[in-house]
């Protein structure tokens, strides 16, 4: 069974157990996807109302975008103990001769490579559901503005969250070169997300 088609008790109960997946990477992915659901939520407590009128283009074309990301990041939930489980399945492969080792340590780098790219993925999405919801601050519903907030510090938490899990992979990645590529484009994407996420938070905050 997927993990999205779990209850919420059962998710959270193996989530706590002692299966070393799910783990940090896909609780980072429900966090995203509860964040930018919440902001899609907004946009349809805005839409047809008469007082955001103005707005209503692009509150409608915000619930789009929301929709999209939504699916997107919920199927990261499952893609991310895909990719785990693929660097756990190495550690099966025969070890005996020379070639078995060879064949498993290449193995073992593409699954990890797979593993730190799974998680940028997901960084990707979640910066442009940060400005998704940016963009609806001001313009939505007011009386759903804390479920702005929320969902902003949803992402945050996911964006971090999603980073360390690109980080751990890294780390025993040899290839320098896809090492430096993905450490500079994480790194500027977390930048980027966390000063769209405290600048969202605080206007919403002044807003209460």
């Amino acid at each position: 069974m997927k993990l999205v088609e779990m209850q919420i008790n059962d998710f959270i109960a193996v989530l706590g157990s002692d299966t070393p997946a799910p783990g940090g990477g896909s609780a980072s992915a429900l966090a995203a996807a509860q964040g930018i659901a919440l902001t899609k939520m907004v946009t349809e407590l805005t839409i047809g109302k008469k007082k955001y009128a103005e707005f209503e283009d692009e509150i409608e074309l915000l619930q789009k975008k929301a929709k999209s990301l939504q699916e997107g990041l919920l199927r990261a939930i499952d893609e991310d103990t895909e990719a785990f489980n693929q660097v756990s399945a190495v550690f099966g492969l025969p070890k005996t001769t020379e070639e078995e080792k060879k064949a498993r340590r290449e193995a073992m780098q593409s699954a990890l490579k797979g593993a730190a790219v799974t998680p940028f993925s997901m960084m990707e999405k979640i910066v442009d559901a940060l400005k998704v919801t940016q963009a609806a601050v001001g313009k939505s519903n007011t009386n759903a503005a804390s479920d702005l907030g929320v969902a902003v510090l949803n992402l945050k938490a996911a964006l971090q969250g999603a980073w360390l899990n690109v980080l751990i992979n890294l780390a025993s990645i040899k290839d320098e070169m896809f090492v430096r590529q993905y450490r500079k484009a994480g790194e500027s994407l977390v930048e980027e997300g966390s000063k769209i996420a405290d600048a969202t938070y605080q206007q919403i905050l002044e807003s209460l």
